[in-house]
């Protein structure tokens, strides 16, 4: 079973003529918020300084950044 992930990749179709050099393998990120739907009451919340840190109140909402290489 794979583990879930934000980033998700995509393999872009690399024609015979195209002028630059290809990149065979994109990435992109998806937010938390596209699979929760409606909130679910009782949802867990950070402490303030914590909420603060990550930005968000609710753990379930939080989406790290993640620079590409």
């Amino acid at each position: 079973m794979k583990a879930f992930t934000q980033t998700r990749v995509w393999y872009p179709f690399i024609g015979p003529f195209d002028p630059c050099p290809p990149i065979r393998v994109k990435t992109y990120s998806t937010p938390p918020q596209l699979f929760l739907g409606f909130q679910p009451p009782q949802l867990p919340q950070n402490s303030l300084p914590e909420a603060l840190r990550q930005g968000t109140l609710w753990p379930a909402l939080y989406s790290p950044y993640e620079p590409q290489p």
